[in-house]
């Protein structure tokens, strides 16, 4: 595309400085505004970031001519409504993981990119992450032949945190289980697809905040021990054990920089260092898809998102998971 794909940020986080700051890596792409409940807060972001239109309300920007394309960065509960929204008004839409709360929602917002003929993408950037599209890639081929067991944890110490905020709020959707726990099963399903049985354990807060989960996936052949924590930290680790050797992605693998190959008791690390923080590539994946017209990307597709919010429900369903804002 000769002209820029413009982009406008809801929902002005820390995940959306993050954001933005990608954004400017990305040629092709400009920011020319973003919304916020409070104005202030708007003008003060598009401030810091040289961003032309700042507004208070995040309809505003929805309906704002100068902007293409709608990155949605706010807690879960909104991701649905503010989507659909957006969608409704033309615009193509980026949205922070998970797409939805429950599957319900997921499939209205994919009903509504159809309906609309506008993009859809669910912003899970560790899918796009060149050292994990890497590995999948290994695995596929079977580099370390047929898998028998994948291990993933994601976990931090949050108990320390607002209980009105976004983390520990069982109405914005808090939980680790959305929160962190999403990573941990998107490599799973990425690696060993739908299991064929799901079993899991959860522990909660004194507000009625899910903050540990464990989970196995079985698999004929296969099993994967999954974990999501706000407990205490964890190694943030993920191995994926074959037939013929191991591949590790080290700490923080949901960022990956890099893996391991470990075969015949000889292993070989492999540097795959992102650009920037690593939303650079889910960035530019967004704009290849419209550059061919799409509405679905096909590394990260909505059939991979409602299975994906599928297996979350599955969870919440067998653990007594509850968001009182969406039941």
């Amino acid at each position: 595309m000769d002209q820029k794909i413009r982009w406008g940020i809801i929902g002005l986080g820390k995940i959306a400085h993050s954001f933005v700051q990608d954004l400017a890596l990305v040629n092709e792409a400009v920011i020319t505004a973003v919304a916020s409940r409070s104005l202030e807060k708007a003008k003060e972001f598009a401030s810091e970031y040289e961003v032309s239109l700042a507004f208070g309300s995040y309809k505003e920007l929805m309906e704002c001519e100068e902007v293409d394309v709608v990155y949605i960065a706010t807690p879960h509960r909104f991701h649905a409504n503010l989507s659909i929204m957006a969608m409704d008004l033309g615009k193509h839409v980026l949205c922070e993981k998970p797409l939805g709360i429950n599957k319900k929602e997921v499939e209205a917002m994919i009903a509504s990119s159809k309906k609309n003929k506008v993009f859809l993408m669910e912003a899970l950037w560790s899918r796009f992450n060149p050292a994990i599209r890497k590995v999948k890639s290994l695995v596929d081929n079977g580099e370390i032949g047929n898998i028998a067991y994948v291990h993933a944890d994601f976990a931090f110490y949050a108990l320390d945190r607002d209980l009105k905020g976004r983390v520990l709020n069982p109405e914005l959707g808090g939980g680790s289980l959305l929160d962190v726990g999403i990573y941990p099963i998107f490599l799973a399903y990425l690696l060993l697809g739908k299991p064929d049985e799901v079993l899991s354990t959860s522990s909660f807060y004194s507000n009625g905040a899910e903050i540990q989960t464990s989970i196995i996936f079985k698999y004929q052949h296969a099993q994967a021990v999954l974990y999501s924590g706000f407990t205490s930290n964890s190694t943030m680790r993920a191995q994926i054990s074959g037939e013929k050797g191991i591949i590790t992605i080290p700490e923080r693998w949901h960022q990956a920089q890099g893996y391991s190959v470990q075969k015949e008791q000889q292993q070989e690390a492999f540097r795959l260092p992102t650009q920037g923080k690593g939303y650079f590539y889910e960035i530019k994946e967004v704009h290849a898809c419209l550059a061919e017209g799409k509405l679905e990307s096909d590394l990260w597709s909505h059939q991979n998102s409602l299975d994906l919010i599928g297996l979350m429900d599955t969870i919440r369903d067998q653990n007594g998971i509850h968001f009182p804002s969406s039941e």
